[in-house]
């Protein structure tokens, strides 16, 4: 009886190397399969939630539809030609490069000179939610404070004038055309300023402090600290600030659709917004398509173009 036991215990040991053998076997072949199905889920999600959407707006970009029913009526290019002859959307091109050129230059200057004000000085946590604070409040919430200081009855920017002697530059600064886009442009640096303000911080703190001191024992004067260290140590930092500003600029909406709704006579309309008013307001969707196909394809390049241009000069340095 001992021996037949025995015979058995070393059957079972004997086995055991062979199944598990077998399930490593098993697992080396289904492992592959097991990627692609937990791969399938997020990517059946993408295909829903943006794919579709995404096939169907190129598509509805070349017929005229009112929104109902389904588009049958083919109109070709003729939305997309609205660029070139329609002068509301030509201006809304001119207004979004000007958006975007004053929105990549002015917030990472204010931004960093913010960062270098407050950085390694007393209060600086305080001074660094102060000036962080706008960024965390809600949008519409921040163009509806700069509308009422822009307000030309009870704005403070009128009244401020006033109370200095200089009354007659008081203006409606949000009736004017052109005036009301640098205006709004004004409160939008203040925004994006918080944003690179945080970035430049963690920045500044990346700086080995070692080279530091090695530029203090120089005899670096405080501009040549930053002109020759600083400056290129953030060059990262600013990739990524300019890079994210760039992203949200070209598509800037909401500020501009509660602070003026895109007029007077569509005078500060941007792409986003008209795109807006052309599907939502005019229930031009054909149109409106175009339009936003245009802002992704121009949002995607931009960007990308810039992202790579800096990644090739730093391979280059």
């Amino acid at each position: 009886m001992s021996s037949t036991a025995s015979s058995t215990d070393s059957r079972v040991s004997s086995d055991a190397p062979r199944w598990k053998a077998a399930w490593q076997r098993l697992q080396i072949k289904l492992d592959p399969i097991a990627e692609y199905l937990f791969l399938f889920a997020p990517i059946l999600l993408l295909v829903l939630v943006l794919g579709i959407p995404i096939v169907f707006n190129v598509y509805v970009s070349f017929f005229t539809w009112d929104g109902t029913g389904w588009p049958e009526t083919f109109v070709g290019f003729e939305n997309y030609e609205l660029f070139f002859s329609s002068p509301d959307l030509v201006n809304s091109v001119i207004n979004t490069l000007m958006w975007t050129v004053a929105m990549v230059v002015f917030p990472p200057i204010a931004g960093l000179g913010l960062a270098l004000l407050i950085d390694d000085v007393t209060g600086e946590s305080f001074f660094k939610t102060l000036f962080f604070l706008p960024y965390a409040i809600s949008f519409v919430a921040v163009a509806i404070m700069w509308q009422l200081i822009y307000s030309g009855d009870v704005g403070l920017l009128n009244l401020f004038l006033h109370t200095i002697g200089l009354g007659e530059y008081a203006r409606p600064w949000l009736g004017i055309p052109k005036v009301n886009t640098f205006a709004m442009m004004v409160a939008q640096v203040w925004l994006f300023s918080a944003f690179a303000m945080v970035i430049y911080l963690a920045g500044l703190r990346s700086i080995p402090t070692h080279l530091i001191e090695a530029t203090r024992i120089d005899g670096m004067s405080r501009l040549q600290r930053f002109r020759y260290l600083t400056f290129p140590m953030l060059r990262p930092f600013t990739t990524l600030v300019v890079a994210t500003i760039l992203f949200n600029v070209l598509k800037i909406f909401g500020i501009i659709y509660v602070m003026t709704g895109g007029g007077p006579f569509n005078s500060s309309e941007t792409l986003a917004v008209t795109m807006y008013r052309l599907a939502f307001g005019q229930y031009r969707f054909g149109a409106g398509a175009a339009v936003a196909n245009v802002l992704t394809i121009l949002v995607i390049g931009v960007t990308v173009i810039y992202i790579r241009y800096n990644i090739q000069r730093e391979v280059d340095v």
